[in-house]
């Protein structure tokens, strides 16, 4: 297993658990705990892509990494 390998199912583990943690009403989807676990794990497996790249699965990495960043942002512009 590569350190590429490592980082893509590193980022499955983070966006599989924050969802099972909003499934079980563990986790808010729009709180920075889930957002951060999402934004955190689109990146690595975008990283992981960096050695044998995927078209399909780039863009909806970069499409997910997106949602949670403006959720991010959005919460950030809330708190001011």
């Amino acid at each position: 297993m590569t350190v590429f390998d490592i980082a893509g199912v590193a980022g499955v583990g983070l966006i599989l658990a924050a969802y099972v943690g909003t499934q079980f009403r563990g986790l808010d989807p729009t709180r920075a705990p889930s957002l951060v676990m999402n934004l955190m794990g689109a990146l690595l497996i975008l990283g992981s892509l960096a050695k044998a790249f995927n078209l399909s699965a780039a863009l909806m990495e970069g499409a997910w990494a997106l949602v949670a960043a403006f959720g991010l942002v959005k919460l950030a512009l809330r708190r001011r």
